[in-house]
């Protein structure tokens, strides 16, 4: 017995699928926005709460009572391996006359990102104990000064106490490096695949130095102990130390470096898909079968 479902999805050579709808997005940025302004002004929250609620209603009008859809052609087509390459906008490297087009290789991103997000932090913990051997002579300055940033009791600590040795500043430490490494190797492992061209570059360059600037315009807010402390140029080497080491073991793991991705648009890449790009598509296609015809 056939669905309702499947009869009403595909006809006359069209699928519908579900409208591509902004407001999703919009409310993410929204409560983001709320929630920045908690630690920093209220203005900010107001301006996230004001995001939220249209983009609220928009979304539940886009599928309540019913789901909105759009209707995508298709063609059954078989594309040749010259095709292929025209529909992306790239020509065929000689070697693809010797060796099939792979398409690009599905990952675990949840695993990709725990495994890059570990390793990173490891690399990090070097130039972290290194400067607290060099500067306090103390293998726990660096994890007691990141735990300081969670205990108030521990504002006005001095150098020597943070030079010692406690138990919840380790536990603490490793809580909190731990939790953010793994957060910030879920993200590469979600935006690497987006910039397939020098990954390392982007990984261990300019997305440390991008947060790094964050950090700085927030920290004073978020954790003064952290930033009447803090040494940025030590804090910068670690930084770099995790986005290399994160960005090199991620880019093991998502094998998307191919000719044929790399010339692929940036929301194709990005896991996005526009009416302006499947109409674009179709029409190639649509090219190339009048063409052979």
């Amino acid at each position: 017995m056939s669905s309702h479902h499947g009869t009403h999805a595909r006809r006359n050579d069209v699928v519908d699928l579900p409208a591509p709808t902004k407001w999703p997005i919009i409310l993410a940025l929204g409560i983001t926005l709320l929630l920045t302004g908690l630690v920093t002004h209220w203005a900010i929250s107001l301006l996230g709460l004001a995001m939220m609620v249209p983009a609220a209603a928009g979304w539940f009008m886009a599928v309540l009572p019913h789901e909105q859809h759009i209707g995508v052609p298709v063609t059954t087509q078989a594309l040749t391996e010259e095709h292929a390459y025209a529909a992306v906008g790239t020509r065929q490297p000689a070697s693809a006359a010797r060796h099939e087009v792979h398409p690009v290789a599905s990952y675990n991103s949840l695993l990709t990102g725990i495994k890059g997000g570990i390793a990173g932090a490891l690399a990090m913990t070097v130039p972290a104990t290194l400067y607290g051997l060099l500067r306090y002579h103390s293998l726990w300055y660096s994890i007691n000064l990141l735990a300081a940033g969670g205990f108030t009791s521990w504002a006005n600590a001095s150098n020597d106490f943070l030079a010692q040795f406690h138990v919840q500043g380790l536990l603490a430490g490793v809580v909190i490096h731990g939790t953010t490494s793994l957060l910030v190797g879920l993200l590469y492992a979600a935006t690497l695949p987006m910039f397939p061209k020098k990954p390392i570059l982007t990984a261990g360059f300019i997305a440390p130095l991008v947060w790094t600037g964050l950090i700085y315009a927030s920290l004073g807010i978020v954790s003064p102990i952290l930033n009447a402390r803090i040494d940025w140029p030590w804090f910068v080497a670690s930084q770099v130390f995790f986005g290399l080491v994160t960005g090199y073991v991620v880019n093991l793991q998502i094998k998307v470096r191919s000719a044929e991705f790399r010339a692929l648009p940036f929301a194709v890449r990005a896991g996005l898909h526009t009416t302006e790009l499947d109409a674009q598509e179709t029409k190639d296609i649509n090219h190339r079968k009048d063409g052979s015809a």
